[in-house]
């Protein structure tokens, strides 16, 4: 079976490094990935979720920023919760396990 996800698009804002209780690095973060079709003269574009974790997780935080052109190479994983009220919600994400910069750094 394979579970492969390869995206390119830019990032909807700046990675925000967390760590869990165990001290492991954890970032999650929304990439804008570009569709093909341009409705009433504007383009489209799907807002993928991922997360990124370990050491990859500091580097991304570290040198990347809202905007940034990238192409991200994961699995597609599916996970629930409770929230606070007791309902179920469930999540779909990319978890990133090797990624790309498409562009030079802005400085």
């Amino acid at each position: 079976m394979i579970n492969r996800a390869v995206l390119t698009g830019r990032l909807t804002k700046n990675i925000e490094l967390r760590s869990t209780v165990s001290g492991t690095s954890v970032a999650p973060f929304t990439l804008a990935v570009a569709r093909s079709i341009v409705r009433e003269g504007q383009q489209q574009a799907d807002f993928i979720n991922c997360v990124v974790w370990g050491r990859l997780a500091e580097t991304m935080a570290k040198y990347l920023n809202k905007g940034s052109l990238i192409g991200v190479e994961g699995r597609i994983q599916t996970r629930h919760y409770d929230d606070d009220h007791g309902t179920k919600k469930y999540v779909t994400e990319v978890v990133v396990d090797n990624f790309t910069f498409l562009e030079k750094a802005q400085l």
